[in-house]
């Protein structure tokens, strides 16, 4: 094996925009020879593959959210590599990241829709959750393929990737040492601690809102106005990382949905009811109309833009047929030009024949596993692949955007879709709802997995490992991760429930799971459904491109809580000021990197100690000391003024960052 000296550091162009002509030249270069898949990694890689795949579930199931597993396993890997004094272990590390980190986005599919079976008391069995998570897992890295090299290589410096800048980081900083390895540590402790302090602890709130301020509450309730944030050092992080410019757009739709639709829903109820009517809106918190009817239009927005970039990558996407037909039909060159081991991806050939075993392994799933006939199971098989091809594109453009997947957003389009079509093919009942459920499934683990892996596939172009080998080893990671989640979903399942009964009287909350399970019934008694609200999101959308404002971040910031939206902009804030703090382009780029690796730690850190909490509440540990300042008052208060320590220590930090020679 070739062994050559290396810089580690990434090169000035890493994260901005290519100039005519120009190329980005990985940290290991397309002729440099290293050791990617060796049994280290494979074997560090399912281990964390099973350990994060359990814990994600669990913490899912639990409380809600899904541990961002891709993070804490590079630090991880990071770690393991230094403390076996391994050499050259970076691209070793990648692969470690890439096969783990199939865990949290196979988690993510499968807890959003397989519980719901099981709360509509519907037979499920390990085998069910098993084949929908793998076979949804091998569509989403089937789809993803043909189009990594324009997510990660025609759009560099494009789009933000936030979560995968935050990775890399990680890794190079990792291999490198010194004073950036101790800054990244040190951000990471306090990042992780701070998040650890309100999420565990219960120090002081997560959440600050406008109903502690004079009037609030009376505003909350009598005109449904309410502003809220989040205090999580992660989100603050990720909005670093996105950006000023998408940190606003994104802002800016969520409130839209918050600050002028949901009060303006209340006040057409206040007109409507007249003199002596009553204001069905008026009984409901502004949080309650947000999820019953605004969310809605954010959702018709999402899929709109997801139909616009659709219609945008058209030419990607054709790109993408014709390269399959040429695998497959065309004539071979005598003397074909090798790519460079940098942008070898898994043969054309090889794709289309899985992608043909795995539809038909789908079709089989459907056929033998549940009660339809075959014409139910090739309108549903048909349903899953065009779902899954098409919003394929709109996961991987959300993830290198915002580095947030709307997988339940997508997923719920995908139910109502399944529904409204198996209601017409006379599919209902119970042989509806669960073909529905698995079909939600099957495609909401297919859109996760092209989020995830997009993120992967550009850490790798980032530092510079063969493509080919990390898309050959994600279906070893998926395989192992969809095993681990069935077991455990099954187990929960037995254990704990996931509805409260007699026999189950503290069950796991599932969240998304029974929202899925909620509407799934009067979808397939063709009740009514807000399809005006759905239809005005997707005008909404159209209009936001015709005025040249990316529609999906906008669609993005409609449908998530206000409160993961605000933290972004002051992120995006401090960006905008740390970029424009001086006329030097050399301390600006100085400062900027430093920012930029105290935020990665913030992301890392706190998703690290998420772990920790989740074992913790595994354990039954009580660890809650409770707040320092008793009181909504002085726990939201508290929270902000920690908060803001965070954003000085961030920006001062980064202000003492000295400039390098190039």
């Amino acid at each position: 094996m070739q062994q050559q000296k290396i810089v580690t550091k990434l090169p000035e162009n890493a994260y901005r925009e290519l100039k005519p002509g120009e190329e980005y030249m990985p940290i290991l270069p397309p002729d440099y020879k290293t050791s990617e898949i060796t049994p280290w990694s494979v074997m560090w890689g399912l281990v964390m593959a099973v350990i994060f795949s359990a814990a994600a579930a669990y913490s899912g199931l639990k409380i809600g959210q899904v541990i961002e597993a891709a993070i804490p396993i590079s630090i991880m890997a990071v770690g393991i590599s230094a403390a076996f004094k391994r050499k050259n272990a970076l691209a070793e590390n990648v692969i470690i990241q890439s096969i783990g980190g199939s865990s949290g986005v196979i988690v993510a599919g499968a807890i959003f829709t397989i519980p719901a079976l099981y709360i509509l008391n519907l037979e499920v069995s390990f085998w069910h959750i098993f084949f929908s998570s793998l076979l949804g897992g091998f569509l989403g890295i089937l789809f993803l393929i043909p189009f990594r090299k324009y997510f990660v290589k025609d759009m560099h410096g494009k789009f933000p990737f936030p979560e995968a800048t935050a990775i890399n980081e990680i890794l190079i900083t990792g291999e490198k040492g010194g004073s950036s390895s101790a800054v990244l540590i040190i951000s990471a402790l306090v990042g992780g601690l701070y998040d650890f302090m309100f999420s565990s602890l219960k120090l002081w709130g997560e959440v600050f809102t406008s109903r502690v301020l004079p009037y609030g509450e009376a505003l909350a309730d009598k005109a449904k106005i309410v502003f809220q944030m989040n205090m999580s050092s992660m989100i603050f992080g990720f909005g670093y990382l996105i950006g000023l410019k998408f940190a606003v757009i994104i802002a800016v739709g969520s409130m839209l949905s918050w600050i002028v639709l949901v009060p303006l829903i209340n006040q057409i109820g206040a007109l409507a009811a007249g003199a002596d009517g009553i204001n069905f809106f008026a009984s409901m918190s502004p949080e309650i109309i947000f999820k019953n009817y605004v969310r809605h239009i954010g959702i018709g927005a999402i899929a709109m833009a997801g139909i616009i970039g659709i219609a945008k990558s058209s030419g990607v996407i054709g790109s993408a047929f014709k390269l399959a037909a040429a695998g497959l039909f065309g004539k071979k060159e005598e003397n074909p030009v090798e790519e460079p081991r940098t942008q070898r991806d898994i043969k054309m050939t090889f794709i289309i024949t899985l992608s043909l075993l795995t539809i038909i392994g789908i079709f089989l799933f459907l056929y033998v596993g549940f009660a339809l006939t075959i014409f139910q199971v090739v309108v549903s098989l048909l349903t899953v692949v065009i779902i899954a091809f098409l919003f394929t594109t709109v996961a991987a453009n959300a993830i290198a955007i915002v580095g947030s997947n709307p997988v339940s957003g997508m997923t719920l389009m995908t139910l109502i879709l399944a529904s409204v079509i198996f209601v017409n093919i006379g599919l209902t009942g119970e042989d509806g709802m669960v073909a529905a459920l698995i079909i939600g499934g099957i495609v909401c683990t297919a859109l996760s997995m092209a989020g995830g892996f997009v993120t992967d596939l550009k850490v790798g172009y980032w530092i510079g490992t063969t493509p080919k080998k990390q898309e050959g080893l994600k279906f070893l990671g998926t395989l192992v991760s969809a095993a681990t989640v069935g077991v455990v979903i099954f187990v929960l399942n037995e254990a704990y429930g996931f509805t409260e009964t007699a026999l189950t009287p503290d069950p796991m909350v599932a969240p998304q799971a029974n929202a899925m399970a909620a509407i799934i019934q009067p979808l397939m008694s063709a009740a009514d459904m807000p399809w005006m609200l759905y239809i005005g999101g997707a005008i909404l959308a159209l209009l936001l491109n015709f005025i040249g404002i990316p529609p999906l971040a906008f669609a993005l910031g409609m449908y998530l809580p206000l409160h993961l939206n605000t933290p972004l902009l002051v992120g995006g804030a401090v960006a905008y000021f740390i970029n424009k703090s001086s006329k030097d382009k050399l301390l600006v780029k100085a400062r900027n990197s430093k920012a930029t690796l105290i935020t990665s730690g913030f992301i890392a850190g706190a998703a690290i100690f998420g772990v920790i909490g989740a074992i913790i509440k595994y354990a039954d540990i009580d660890i809650e000391i409770g707040a320092i300042i008793p009181g909504a008052f002085g726990e939201e208060y508290l929270a902000l003024a920690v908060f803001a320590l965070l954003v000085i220590f961030t920006t001062v930090s980064s202000m003492k960052a000295k400039a390098e020679e190039e």
